[in-house]
């Protein structure tokens, strides 16, 4: 340590009494809160009965007007669930199918 980062401690050691970080600093949670939870869980469970009709996490996140990346973080830690891309599937034809019956045989 050099010495600005000793006077510093010692200056606030003077006026806290203590070198501890004062109370409130710490960076706030404004997403992560139990309603924003409660909201992405909701919209998340509202369609569980309907299979196929998922919504996207972009779809949750215009929704709730809680930002994305927030919409991951609360479905990873707080709801300990997956998140998974939708996928679009090419659709089969009759001739896909034989030819696939084909090559399974």
């Amino acid at each position: 340590m050099d010495d600005s980062s000793i006077n510093r401690l010692l200056t606030k050691f003077r006026d806290m009494g203590t070198v501890d970080r004062r109370q409130g600093s710490d960076r706030l949670q404004s997403a992560r809160t139990d309603g924003n939870i409660h909201q992405v869980n909701d919209t998340i469970l509202s369609r569980e009965d309907q299979p196929q009709t998922q919504s996207t996490v972009r779809e949750i996140s215009l929704k709730t007007g809680i930002p994305k990346s927030s919409v991951v973080r609360i479905i990873r830690k707080d709801l300990q669930l997956k998140c998974f891309k939708r996928r679009r599937a090419q659709e089969l034809t009759g001739a896909n199918c034989t030819a696939r019956n084909l090559l399974l045989i």
